[in-house]
């Protein structure tokens, strides 16, 4: 659904009612839009603490194969703008250490381009000596912070190495690149941590040539944008949908050459027939995208057992029963050597939402899962990670009051809601190789919302 706001306070009359009014003034994001779309559209700074200088050199050597203008120095000519600023912040061990690096990068931003990137790099606070965990802590609440000063669809986010993980592991340089990407559009004041070296993406225009990748929800909105994302990265896409969408369903996959398995995800035996499908028709599966859920709305007073029960069984207790003849099947081998399973959880899952006790318990139940199943992936080579999207322009917020629509709109950083593809370049890099450092972890496409974390 357009959003006809931004066009309005973009120029002209609109521009100045906005402004007088202090009214949000939100701009289109930059979008991935194929190969050769720039990583980012100017130079790109790297920051440092005195004792990361190192590791932060070594940032810099990484991305000059990325056909990036990378720099050491604030200097700019005045017409001149910074594409991104990466602030490498792992050898900060007190929260003084911070003033300069942090400062330094509060130079910059009057001079970050549209839609430009801010990306740290620290390490994890959970360390016993105090002081340093207080730095490392304080790198949260700094890319936090800045998330919400941001404007013109820049963004702010970090990657959490862990200790004892080399700086350059292709995990550590793939979060980064998808981080200053256009493909990161409505991600927004994230940490994400990396605890793995994962490896380096065959392509950066096919990470996920030879992969089969089932995506369960796949006849319309999020589902189908998923389907495409990761077709165009490469993989042959299984799309899974009820019976009564299968025109719908048919629809989407033809238009990306794969092929469409209609059931009911609920069914007993639903991970066997997805997987018998895999394997007849293309030898293997690699990638699950738990997807498809519904919503039964009520605030809790007015909650009939049938709303409650229908979204637990479709939303969580689908994607568990699912999960559990997988792990079955990849201890016999039956699974891809580095199997991705990858579910969608929700905003309301990890803050709430009015109206939503069923799909918030849910969507909570899919990070409680994901957390649970990153040991048993990581012995089979492979990752479990959840998806939480934020106000997305669906079928679903379409239908919403214009006024509360609208409102939902702007309670995020980026102050407009994301679109399907963005939630779909998110499942597609954490199926791919550069994100094999990553397991057990949830990543929020929400813009950054301005209420919960």
């Amino acid at each position: 659904m357009s959003d006809t706001y931004i066009d309005f306070v973009s120029g002209g009359l609109g521009k100045k009612v906005a402004t007088s009014l202090g009214l949000p003034r939100p701009v289109r994001l930059r979008r991935h839009e194929g190969p050769g779309t720039p990583l980012v559209t100017g130079p790109v700074l790297v920051l440092s603490d005195e004792a990361s200088r190192g590791e932060a050199d070594a940032i810099a050597h990484a991305m000059l194969p990325w056909d990036l203008d990378v720099r050491r120095d604030t200097y700019l000519p005045p017409d001149v703008k910074w594409g991104a600023v990466v602030v490498v912040l792992t050898g900060v061990t007190r929260p003084g250490d911070l003033a300069a690096p942090v400062l330094a990068l509060g130079s910059t931003l009057r001079a970050l381009t549209r839609s430009g990137r801010i990306v740290t790099l620290s390490r994890p606070a959970g360390v016993a000596d105090a002081e340093a965990a207080a730095a490392r802590a304080a790198v949260d609440g700094v890319v936090r912070s800045l998330g919400k000063e941001l404007r013109a669809g820049a963004t702010a986010n970090g990657i959490v190495v862990a200790d004892g993980l080399d700086i350059a592991a292709p995990s550590v340089l793939g979060t980064l690149r998808f981080l200053l990407s256009a493909k990161s559009a409505f991600v927004d004041g994230q940490l994400v941590p990396v605890s793995g070296p994962g490896s380096e993406n065959p392509s950066w225009d096919t990470p996920l040539a030879g992969r089969i990748a089932a995506v369960t929800g796949a006849a319309r909105g999020i589902g189908a944008e998923i389907v495409r994302v990761l077709a165009r990265d490469g993989a042959t896409v299984i799309g899974v949908d009820v019976p009564a969408a299968g025109d719908a369903l048919a629809g989407v996959m033809n238009g990306v050459r794969g092929t469409a398995l209609q059931l009911d995800v609920t069914a007993p035996d639903a991970a066997r027939r997805i997987h018998e499908h895999a394997q007849q028709r293309h030898g293997s599966l690699d990638i699950v995208v738990h997807n498809a859920a519904i919503v039964r709305d009520k605030l809790l007073a007015n909650m009939t057992p049938e709303k409650w029960n229908d979204v637990i069984r479709v939303d969580i207790e689908a994607p568990l029963a699912m999960n559990r003849a997988l792990l079955e099947l990849g201890r016999a081998g039956l699974l891809g050597s580095t199997p991705r399973l990858l579910a969608l959880s929700s905003a309301p899952g990890i803050s709430g939402n009015r109206g939503q006790t069923n799909y918030g318990a849910a969507k909570s139940g899919i990070v409680g899962m994901t957390q649970a199943l990153a040991p048993a992936l990581a012995e089979l080579g492979g990752t479990a990670n959840a998806i939480a999207p934020g106000f997305i322009e669906t079928e679903m917020t379409r239908r919403m009051p214009t006024v509360t629509r609208e409102v939902a709109r702007r309670l995020n950083s980026l102050q407009q809601g994301g679109q399907p593809v963005d939630v779909a370049e998110v499942v597609a890099f954490l199926a791919s190789p550069a994100a094999g450092g990553i397991n057990g972890e949830v990543v929020r496409v929400c813009g950054q919302h301005l209420v919960g974390r």
